[in-house]
């Protein structure tokens, strides 16, 4: 069975009685469906605590609203009457995400509930384009709602930048965006639930949860600009203000540097962003190319030393296009890191490209918002 099914990243917990007992123990039983798989009423009893006849009220009510189906009787290999089995219906409920992150295009799909993509959709940026229009964005996330081939419980969106609570991208250098109420936008263009988090935040929720990342894990975004997702003792670290791992624009080193698009010069996406890398790269071939990669993993092993060695952390993962991130610059970064690191700290540190480099950050988004679609379905 896909791995994907962890999709839904909360534990699931322990029942609640009470006035918010119904409310709790619904969205503990979807939580397990999702993670679990198909089992038995009976099953579900003991896994939560809860009475039989209270497990099976709850899935009558979760089948009524199409969240839960039932598979047939269960195989036995014991003699007795086989039960029933439940399961969350993964694959006729759907979920939408979206990634604003490439230099070049904006990404939809369409993903069961099993972070299976299903159907797809793009829009392309001319590279010169010094913002991305928000009608785009809306067009872009009709155009996919169109393709899915079963219902769409809710939009998950990954996007550069600082992004509040409540959807709202504050600053967002490399899309031209300033105080841009996204989630209010895309929820009264679809009428759906919408969660918008930074793009690495979501895609160092992917690689902790879905893929094989460590409880202490840096992941670092090259796009359009450059940014991080930090996970610390299992917990993702957003900061005081929401803005931890945006490293974008750390001047590094005291040389001065290319004049950035926030004002400031030397600012690491001068260095690293993929737009950058590609006009460094035109026109070079062979071991000059090679030598410009590797000036860029120097400067981004710079960048991050000093936060794997405040953090000690246990992995450095990069994502971004393949053919600029692997090889040279992925190795200059490492070595630069255990340059500048000591020894204790980086003997064990793992430095690799994301598992899952294409899709990441559409498969977090869709993990986050599958999550909160939980609640908010045992909250109806």
């Amino acid at each position: 069975m896909d791995d994907g099914r962890t999709l839904a990243t909360t534990r699931a917990g322990t029942p609640v009685r009470g006035p918010q007992g119904r409310q709790h123990n619904l969205a503990l039983v979807l939580r397990l469906l999702h993670a679990g798989g198909p089992t038995t009423r009976a099953k579900l009893a003991r896994g939560t605590g809860l009475t039989r006849p209270t497990v099976s009220d709850l899935i009558a009510e979760l089948i009524d609203l199409g969240y839960v189906v039932e598979l047939g009787l269960e195989q036995l290999s014991r003699p007795g009457k086989p039960a029933t089995l439940v399961d969350l219906n993964r694959r006729g409920r759907t979920v939408l995400a979206l990634d604003l992150t490439a230099h070049e295009v904006v990404r939809a799909a369409v993903l069961d509930l099993d972070g299976t993509v299903v159907a797809r959709a793009e829009h392309h940026i001319d590279r010169d384009e010094q913002s991305v229009d928000v009608a785009v964005v809306l067009e872009l996330a009709r155009e996919a709602l169109a393709k899915a081939p079963a219902p769409v419980i809710g939009i998950g969106v990954g996007s550069p930048g600082l992004v509040t609570d409540d959807g709202v991208v504050t600053t967002a250098t490399n899309l031209g965006w300033s105080g841009v109420p996204l989630g209010d936008l895309l929820a009264q263009e679809t009428g759906l639930p919408v969660r918008v988090v930074n793009d690495a935040d979501a895609a160092v929720h992917a690689e902790h949860v879905l893929g094989e990342g460590a409880d202490d894990l840096m992941l670092v975004r090259i796009g359009r600009g450059v940014g991080a997702g930090l996970i610390v003792n299992g917990q993702l670290l957003r900061g005081a203000h929401g803005a931890a791992g945006e490293i974008g624009h750390v001047t590094v080193g005291t040389d001065g540097g290319r004049t950035c698009r926030c004002g400031r010069d030397g600012c690491l996406e001068t260095w690293v962003s993929a737009p950058r890398l590609e006009a460094t790269l035109a026109g070079l071939h062979g071991a000059a190319a090679i030598d410009a990669l590797s000036v860029a993993g120097e400067r981004l092993g710079i960048a991050l030393a000093p936060i794997v060695a405040a953090l000690d952390l246990q992995e450095v993962v990069l994502n971004g296009p393949e053919h600029l991130v692997s090889g040279a610059l992925i190795d200059a970064t490492e070595r630069t890191l255990r340059d500048r690191v000591m020894t204790r700290s980086t003997r064990d540190l793992v430095v690799r490209l994301a598992l899952d480099g294409d899709d990441i950050v559409l498969r977090g988004a869709a993990a986050r918002i599958v999550t909160e679609i939980f609640d908010l379905i045992a909250s109806t």
